[in-house]
């Protein structure tokens, strides 16, 4: 088996957030999985999406590497924290000073595997960079159960700090018996 068939990520649930601009200088000085080259930053309106470049010179151009899909939202980034301003406020002063903000571009990674990490070849790859990129935030969340040569691996990382996690195996809605709350169609009294 190759070391492509044995790499897959098959849940991903991602609500990460970082400024643009500390995303691009990131995605600039990483050093990327085997597999890839480069990662590739392309923003279309209010997307962003990066892919990546394979190592792989075989691999026509017309092949649809894995590729990361952010949204990207403006978000007011004040100087000193408002809640703790209003907190400090003395009924003497006359007039409340202006809080030094500035509108910020943020890249949302937001969304289950199909919306962030789309495509196969080099999905596993993609899915290492977007670690780094999680590594990087201060605020999301990255969950995920993945596959490396054969052994299936958790992932969580919760504001850029890796967390303990575990994959656990519980029983579906598809594996209980129909006696077990769902309507049994085929012996119902009432239909005939």
């Amino acid at each position: 088996m190759s070391t492509e068939e044995s790499r897959h990520v098959y849940r991903l649930h991602s609500t990460l957030e970082l400024p643009l601009e500390d995303l691009r200088e990131y995605i600039g000085d990483a050093t990327y999985p085997d597999g890839i080259a480069d990662v590739e930053i392309t923003r279309r309106n209010n997307t962003l999406i990066l892919k990546a470049v394979a190592e792989d010179e075989n691999v026509s151009k017309y092949t649809p590497t894995a590729q990361l899909k952010a949204s990207i939202t403006e978000n007011r980034v004040y100087e000193e924290d408002p809640d703790e301003r209003r907190s400090s406020f003395r009924w003497d002063e006359d007039e409340e000073e202006e809080i030094e903000s500035e509108l910020v571009e943020f890249a949302a990674f937001k969304g289950d595997r199909e919306t962030v990490l789309q495509n196969s070849l080099l999905q596993y790859e993609m899915f290492l960079v977007l670690c780094g990129i999680a590594e990087q935030t201060e605020k999301g969340t990255l969950t995920a159960i993945s596959e490396n040569d054969g052994d299936l691996e958790a992932t969580r990382i919760v504001d850029g700090e890796i967390r303990p996690a575990d994959v656990e195996v519980v029983e579906g809605p598809r594996d209980r018996q129909s006696s077990q709350g769902g309507v049994n169609w085929r012996d119902n009294k009432f239909i005939s």
